[in-house]
């Protein structure tokens, strides 16, 4: 289980991508003044933070409300976190993090905490679809405080980076944070693979039986 745990909070943790969404913040704050920065980065670690353990609550009853399995899902889940891999290995880091809707909403905008960088920049659909999936792989209490734990966790670092972003952002350059991101999406490729390879398993419990 401690293992299963490491690779939702790895998964969980790849997908928010703070690091890749430092040129994104830098972009859409360049005239903020530091006491501006900081309330800013706490309220989108706030709101990141809830939106994930909004997901870890929700998912389950509305996944009943519609009929369907968590098998079923963590294949889907499984098959859109790959998808949102291969993604950050063929983009420019932050680059894909950023619509041109969303950048036109954030310029115009006074507010950019909530809208876009906490949703959807940062906790988007990927990282949404992840705390569902390994929130309902088991319905126990422990495992749901144990993955508030983590989005707690995950939202304590991504405030830091956010906090850090100047400094971090000049040292690292976009060819630092794309390298990182590519690594990044490399395990994250890994863990969609082997989720769907279990909910097919769920699904299909004679390919099970043919390991």
């Amino acid at each position: 289980m401690l293992t299963e745990y490491l690779k939702a909070a790895i998964a969980i943790f790849v997908l928010i991508d703070p690091i890749g969404a430092i040129p994104v913040y830098l972009s859409i704050t360049p005239s903020y003044t530091p006491a501006e920065h900081r309330r800013t980065v706490l309220r989108i670690a706030s709101a990141m933070t809830l939106i994930l353990l909004g997901s870890l609550a929700m998912g389950g009853p509305l996944l009943a409300l519609l009929g369907v399995s968590i098998p079923a899902f963590r294949v889907a889940g499984g098959l859109l976190l790959l998808l949102l891999a291969l993604e950050m290995m063929r983009t420019d880091a932050g680059a894909s993090r950023q619509t041109r809707e969303a950048g036109t909403e954030a310029a115009e905008k006074p507010d950019i905490a909530v809208i876009p960088m906490a949703t959807p920049i940062l906790a988007g659909p990927g990282a949404i679809g992840a705390m569902i999936v390994y929130g309902h792989l088991r319905a126990t209490v422990v495992n749901y405080l144990v993955l508030a734990a983590v989005a707690c966790l995950i939202g304590a670092l991504t405030w830091i980076f956010l906090r850090m972003a100047a400094p971090l952002g000049a040292r690292l350059g976009r060819t630092g944070a794309g390298l990182l991101t590519r690594i990044m999406a490399l395990l994250l490729a890994a863990i969609a693979v082997e989720m769907a390879a279990g909910g097919l398993r769920d699904l299909f419990p004679v390919l099970a039986s043919a390991r």
